[in-house]
């Protein structure tokens, strides 16, 4: 916990409106309370690798610990020590019992840090409120031998922090996000997110899940077609086809509702553009929040498309309470929105 300064959270993530933060917002504590966590569990429906015992679908055959329907014995073929001896001694003809195989579940989450994630007007900053979100999905994912691993990306390129079961080992991700010395504004880099979603499919080939924490803002990118494609939705797309993806979106109050406070300079954290705008006038306020809205309707829609899960947290809402309704939601809907291609296995 060393290097963070507590002492006013809110100050420092209302100081990130005219400069970038000097610390985190929130305290390693604060970030996923266990107990209105209990109850909760994300749904897994794609089929994993690995090779410990854990709770959820392998992908390759073998015993497992989950017990499956029973079947008439083959001489031969099965195992006499699967016998099923009430089921026999029911039907009077042998019965074995069939074992699913189980694997561990591997997460990995990709957190942007990217100078546009230094932003926050309610008391967090986007950046901090994904740490936020990884360490509440990390919470409800986590079962007996499943790991957790991250991806730190910023312009420069990506940081891996190893995935590891527990969750000493989860605290331990959490604290080193926290920790990570805030990226100053105009930093250039050749990675952005399409890049580090890219690398993140073609490096991390184990089955699981995959959480992406971003704004989804890309420098340069003004396209407001939903039709057209962000850079990253190819990426995404891909990612999608073997795992479990999960897209969390980091949204502040200011960025979708303009306030009437005169004229301001709007200032690009990533580039050089800044223009001064007069907020005084409703016109103006008026196509800036349609601007707004358009741009976060095709990130929606091309989250949809590539097949993952989407959930939007902002910094002036209780993000633990979006989460919850999320999952909940998401249990409905999960197999559905993760059937893999044609082709391949889910």
């Amino acid at each position: 916990m060393t290097g963070i300064d507590f002492a006013a959270p809110t100050q420092a993530a209302a100081t990130s409106v005219v400069e970038a933060p000097t610390g985190a917002t929130l305290p390693l504590s604060k970030l996923a309370p266990e107990a209105a966590l209990r109850r909760l569990e994300l749904t897994i429906v794609r089929r994993l690798e690995g090779f410990l015992q854990g709770d959820h679908i392998g992908l390759l055959p073998g015993p497992g610990s989950e017990t499956s329907d029973a079947r008439v014995y083959v001489p031969g073929q099965d195992d006499v020590r699967r016998m099923d001896w009430a089921v026999t001694a029911r039907t009077t003809i042998p019965h074995v019992r069939d074992t699913i195989a189980d694997r561990e579940l591997e997460v990995w989450a990709l957190l942007d840090v990217t100078p546009s994630m230094n932003w926050g007007t309610a008391g967090v900053t986007k950046r901090d409120l994904g740490i936020a979100a990884i360490a509440t999905i990390g919470f409800l994912s986590q079962k007996v031998g499943d790991r957790f691993g991250g991806v730190i990306m910023d312009p420069e390129g990506l940081t891996r922090i190893a995935a590891r079961s527990g969750r000493m080992a989860l605290y331990g991700l959490l604290r080193r996000m926290l920790t990570r010395p805030i990226v100053p504004d105009n930093t250039e880099g050749p990675m952005d997110i399409a890049a580090g979603i890219e690398q993140m499919a073609r490096t991390l080939r184990r089955r699981g899940m995959r959480v992406i924490v971003s704004d989804f803002l890309t420098t340069g990118d003004t396209e407001l077609d939903p039709n057209v494609e962000p850079a990253w939705e190819r990426p995404l797309r891909k990612l999608c086809v073997r795992n479990q993806v999960i897209c969390v979106e980091t949204v502040d109050r200011r960025e979708m509702e303009f306030p009437d406070v005169g004229e301001i300079l709007i200032r690009d954290p990533e580039s050089k553009f800044d223009r001064y705008v007069d907020t005084s006038d409703p016109a103006a306020r008026s196509r800036l929040n349609a601007a707004t809205r358009a741009q976060r309707e095709r990130i929606r829609l091309a989250i949809r498309r590539a097949g993952a899960a989407h959930i939007q947290l902002r910094t002036d809402r209780d993000w633990v309470d979006d989460i919850a309704r999320f999952v909940i939601s998401y249990r409905r809907i999960a197999g559905q929105l993760h059937t893999p291609p044609q082709g391949v296995a889910k």
